[in-house]
């Protein structure tokens, strides 16, 4: 039997976080995505980020798959914009962390799948800018809303999603120029806001959603990464 792929999937950096009796700093990530992750046949590594030189190079040269997580919002400067009020706080070392992921994978050929964040910041990466805010794209604090998005025919993703579905997504940024390496593969059925970005120039696998498979029971998304991984 083949070794199950090795997808590892970035975490989040929070100056506090509580457990048991303790309150410290701390790496983490919403349990949905290594779950996902093995629900889809693949093992799941956190990657912290690392800000010693060569370190994503290093760490992607040994992974199948990467996953570029959900999160804060990127720091505008990272694509030539001002600070809009609604933007929330930077995270400057997870920013720089995941963009030297993102290019090791691209620059590797290892299947590389953006979730939220991460699709915005495939973007960033590439050259595009974002949406700073917009309303209808999230629930209450902590708490997933559901729309449906439609996939674009012809598509990676209209081939690993060929009929629109309904999603779970909580975010309040958005695709606002699109790279000139990525094409949209779904838009919102509501208001047409991009869903998911693919880039068709790539060797390998490379695509971005803008919502939270982790927080559904779809496993086709997921699945489609590790099964490029273990092509890979």
């Amino acid at each position: 039997m083949p070794p199950l792929p090795l997808i590892g999937v970035s975490t989040y950096l929070e100056a506090t976080a509580h457990w048991g009796v303790w309150n410290l700093p701390a790496a983490l990530l919403p349990a949905g995505y290594h779950r996902l992750v093995q629900r889809a046949g693949g093992l799941a590594a956190m990657l912290p980020p690392d800000t010693a030189p060569g370190s994503a190079a290093a760490v992607v040269s040994r992974l199948d798959g990467l996953v570029i997580s959900g999160g804060p919002d990127v720091e505008p400067i990272r694509y030539g914009a001002s600070v809009d009020p609604r933007t929330g706080p930077p995270a400057r070392e997870r920013d720089a962390w995941e963009l030297a992921l993102i290019e090791a994978a691209l620059s590797s050929g290892v299947p590389l799948l953006g979730i939220c964040r991460g699709m915005q910041l495939l973007n960033v990466a590439l050259g595009g800018t974002l949406v700073q805010h917009l309303d209808g794209h999230a629930g209450a604090p902590g708490v997933f809303d559901w729309h449906e998005v439609k996939p674009v025919p012809g598509t990676l993703l209209g081939t690993v999603l060929p009929e629109p579905v309904s999603v779970p997504t909580f975010h309040h940024q958005a695709v606002d120029r699109l790279a000139d390496d990525l094409i949209p593969g779904a838009y919102a059925s509501e208001d047409g806001t991009v869903e998911a970005v693919e880039m068709p120039s790539a060797e390998g696998f490379v695509l971005g959603v803008q919502w939270h498979p982790e927080a559904g029971d779809d496993l086709r998304v997921m699945r489609a990464l590790v099964a490029a991984a273990g092509r890979g």
